[in-house]
């Protein structure tokens, strides 16, 4: 019994040090989730004012851009995969990637082909796992993403789809693009957070020429010193800012789903070390009972030896 009370406390106290190490992890994500929704906050207003602009272009600029052109016979479609770069977080990451992996078939069985571009080191290893190939991978800002971050992979994209097969110099008719889709994780509560799939080029303009609510009017634009002009400038950052909103909304999602992991480990936790308390008891307290039936019983022995020597 008593190489089995020591193997208990030995047990509680591990499962007390994991116990302040997954409270700590769930207290980090608690912080960084409010930090990601004021970002989230924080750049709603540029998107509002963006987005109009773009609509007004599309709408009344009558301008003919190929991030707004869709192809009638698409041959090869990019997919984004944005995943988490740290387990720890439930089934955040192999929801999406199972998002993913329904896209890729629904994609193939329309007759295109699929390039992959991946975020977060759980989507890259899954792939590379599986020896699928993927064109471009980024790591290392899954839960604190930036606006160069999302800059940095929407140029990536953005050049894939414009690719002119007819360039002699950069045209690549195996590398040309036709739709790009992005698999991300919507973030709507605390305990709610679903895998969500958008197409982000050819471009789907939000507001269009749906009428105004609440009596609000959209602003009229002049556009110097052209509305092409405008428009290829202002694309771009459209591109880049919807996937801005992406990775925040995936951050807020990771870090959710990380609290919540790390606190049913806690409960988890709390709940083995009462486990084991309570066993670690009993068997404390068998031990002292066979040792006071062990001193009876050698009393009783003796007593017996002295009453048959008289």
């Amino acid at each position: 019994m008593a190489t089995s009370l020591r193997e208990y406390r030995a047990k509680i106290k591990s499962t007390q040090s994991m116990k302040k190490i997954t409270r700590a992890m769930e207290l980090i994500a608690a912080s960084r989730i409010i930090k990601a929704q004021q970002q989230a906050a924080a750049a709603t207003p540029y998107a509002r004012e963006l987005t109009r602009a773009v609509s007004a272009l599309a709408t009344f600029g009558h301008v003919d851009h190929k991030l707004l052109t869709e192809n009638p016979e698409p041959k090869r479609a990019a997919i984004l995969v944005i995943a988490s770069d740290r387990g720890l977080a439930g089934s955040y990451s192999s929801a999406v990637l199972k998002e993913s992996e329904r896209l890729i078939e629904k994609l193939r069985a329309e007759g295109k082909e699929v390039d992959m571009y991946v975020t977060g080191r759980k989507a890259e290893g899954y792939f590379r796992f599986r020896q699928r190939p993927v064109v471009q991978s980024w790591t290392g800002f899954s839960d604190r993403p930036t606006y160069a971050d999302a800059r940095e992979v929407g140029d990536v994209l953005t050049a894939a789809f414009l690719i002119d097969p007819e360039d002699p110099e950069t045209g690549d008719p195996e590398r040309e693009v036709d739709e790009l889709h992005v698999v991300f994780t919507r973030f709507r509560s605390m305990i709610s957070q679903t895998p969500e799939v958008i197409r982000l080029l050819p471009l789907e303009v939000v507001e269009g020429t749906e009428a105004p609510e609440n009596g609000d009017v959209y602003p009229l634009y002049e556009f110097e010193p052209s509305a092409t002009e405008v428009l290829e400038a202002l694309l771009p950052k459209y591109v880049n800012h919807r996937l801005y909103f992406c990775f925040l909304q995936a951050a807020a999602s990771e870090l959710a789903a990380r609290q919540q992991a790390m606190k049913n480990a806690t409960d988890n936790a709390e709940d083995l070390i009462q486990k084991y308390t309570r066993v670690a008891n009993q068997a404390r307290q068998a031990g002292i009972t066979q040792e006071i039936s062990e001193i009876v019983g050698g009393a009783n022995a003796l007593a017996d030896a002295n009453a048959g020597s008289e």
